[in-house]
């Protein structure tokens, strides 16, 4: 696998990281979005400065190699126990490694921050993630199906989940970030 180095996430990411998630919109089925999306949009969906919250931007050799981020589930306090999380990266940086790196370090900074689960909502088309998150051993605990929309055609939606250890000791403290 090859190196990746995880930064949190900043106001001045947010153009790139707005260009990584539209080039998705536009190009495939992986989010619904039915076009490109606004910085505005892009705000209320990737929080900086949260608590539970965090966002990383993916570096590989200099370059931004892509974004990832942990965001509320459900927008009621019984579900802060829970985050879902969320990995782009740009095309040119699939495939080697770099997204299982990512989710890797969302599951330990998730930990530490003491949720207890995080989920991965994956389009049905999305073969690549639905493969990573087998290899990762997370539980599959749904397939919805039929219930996303795209050009036209119904998309089935799977959820993994991964259920976190209660008496982590690992190297992120509650609130710290990766540099």
């Amino acid at each position: 696998m090859e190196e990746a180095i995880f930064t949190s996430m900043q106001e001045k990411d947010l153009p790139a990281v707005l260009d990584i998630y539209n080039h998705y919109i536009v190009t495939t089925t992986v989010t619904f979005d039915p076009g490109p999306i606004s910085m505005d949009t892009l705000r209320t969906r990737i929080l900086l400065d949260h608590d539970l919250y965090k966002a990383y931007m993916i570096h590989h050799r200099g370059r931004i190699a892509g974004f990832c981020f942990l965001a509320q589930f459900k927008k009621l306090e019984a579900y802060d126990r829970t985050a879902e999380l969320g990995v782009y990266l740009k095309p040119e940086f699939t495939r080697q490694g770099l997204g299982t790196k990512a989710v890797k370090q969302l599951v330990e900074v998730a930990a530490a921050s003491r949720l207890k689960t995080v989920i991965a909502s994956i389009s049905g088309e999305n073969e690549a993630s639905i493969e990573l998150f087998r290899k990762l051993e997370w539980e599959q605990c749904a397939n919805f199906k039929k219930v996303g929309e795209k050009w036209g055609k119904a998309i089935d939606v799977v959820f993994f989940q991964k259920l976190l250890e209660s008496d982590y000791t690992g190297p992120f403290a509650p609130g710290d970030s990766v540099s």
